[in-house]
């Protein structure tokens, strides 16, 4: 192989790409990692994988990497809706992969993840710039890196470059968008006084608002405030911290979480809707992660779709030699398990996150009977896309129709 002809060329050094580069890398592909960032930064992101996904971590083989090094584990999943305690649910024993929600500091994860791909022996090029990729046969990138301007080629480019991604542009994708209905806030406190082993959610549907924590190592914790787009305000920068601690403590977060909190992050806010490519492979590019499909991140499934995304794609890379068939078969995979989620984080929104008369009605009607039967929601989110699941009858079954 040329010196500028690759396997595989991914865009993006974070958890898809590092992830797919050290699996593919490891089963003897040559590899190039493009990453802009010379240094990972703190950006408010996804934090906690839940436990469908902690078993994509496990498949992938990161799993021990990321518990040793940055991954801090919450057993327990703890839900309110409103003042009422709906869940005090033990992970380990109530899901089919018997694992807890894995949390951790995302800079800390990428940079563990960026240099296990360069050991197991992926090239990687840190403050390169893409300017262009060329969908075809092969397709090429053109990138800057250290004053130079250098294309090279592939057998497949990875577009692993998150929610905005320009390979989805230059691969010439068709983006599909839900309608805009919340912001989610963020910001990382140290000393909040939140249980260590638990993940924390409440949803107040009577102000469209949610609160959540999920604790970290080190007393650390991620908080995220989830509102609605009209609502006449945006968290942002370091004047909002304040606000956005009375309107979790308005949603009905214990206020004791709060209480000395010292931020160590910066506070920024991002529209939650869904956006997604369907059938995200062509002509030699693929999408992993959020550039395929960008989940409603209140619902917490977007690090478990990512690697459940790269292990679809190293699976029929190594099973199949035409590599176009199987970029082909990744797509059709894709848009099977990211579309049973977005079906039922779809529902998770207007049971637990829409206000108004039809949504009163609609829980009125639904929550007793979850209330005496439980099963009545889909466990999706939790337990991953493959479990069994017949859409209409999950839909009548948690909306109390049947």
């Amino acid at each position: 192989m040329a010196e500028n002809e690759y396997d595989i060329v991914t865009v993006g050094g974070g958890l898809g790409g590092s992830s797919l580069a050290k699996v593919m890398a490891e089963k003897g592909a040559r590899v190039l990692v493009l990453e802009r960032e010379k240094e990972f930064k703190d950006r408010v992101r996804g934090e906690a994988m839940l436990p469908w996904g902690v078993a994509e971590a496990q498949e992938l083989g990161i799993c021990d990497l990321l518990r040793e090094t940055c991954g801090h584990k919450a057993r327990w999943f703890d839900f309110f809706l409103g003042p009422a305690q709906i869940m005090h649910r033990d992970l380990e024993s109530t899901t089919p992969q018997k694992n807890p929600v894995l949390s951790f500091y995302h800079p800390e994860m990428q940079q563990i993840l960026i240099s296990a791909a360069t050991k197991a022996g992926a090239v990687v090029r840190r403050g390169a710039f893409v300017t262009e990729v060329r969908p075809g046969s092969p397709p090429s990138v053109t990138f800057q890196h250290e004053g130079m301007t250098t294309e090279v080629k592939a057998r497949l480019v990875v577009g692993a470059d998150g929610r905005v991604s320009s390979t989805r542009k230059w691969g010439r994708f068709l983006v599909e968008h839900d309608p805009p209905n919340l912001l989610m806030s963020g910001i990382l406190f140290d000393d909040m006084r939140v249980p260590d082993d638990a993940a924390y959610i409440l949803v107040n549907p009577g102000l469209c608002q949610g609160a959540f924590c999920f604790p970290q190592r080190g007393g650390r914790a991620r908080a995220y405030f989830a509102y609605p787009v009209n609502a006449g305000f945006r968290l942002q920068g370091e004047s909002d911290i304040t606000r956005f601690i009375q309107e979790c403590l308005r949603t009905g977060a214990p206020a004791d979480y709060y209480r000395d909190v010292k931020p160590r992050g910066p506070l920024a806010s991002f529209e939650t809707a869904d956006t997604w490519v369907g059938h995200p492979y062509r002509d030699g590019v693929a999408l992993v992660g959020d550039a395929a499909a960008s989940s409603d991140p209140t619902w917490g499934n977007g690090l478990s779709l990512t690697l459940r995304g790269v292990r679809a794609l190293r699976d029929r890379l190594l099973a199949n030699e035409n590599w176009n068939a199987a970029g082909h078969e990744y797509a059709e995979e894709q848009d099977r398990f990211y579309g049973v989620i977005h079906d039922v984080t779809t529902w998770f929104h207007q049971m637990f996150m829409e206000n108004g008369a039809e949504a009163d009605a609609r829980r009125a009607k639904a929550m007793p009977l979850i209330a005496a039967d439980p099963t009545r929601v889909p466990d999706h989110g939790m337990s991953g896309p493959d479990i069994p699941f017949d859409k209409e009858t999950a839909r009548a079954r948690f909306f109390g129709d049947v």
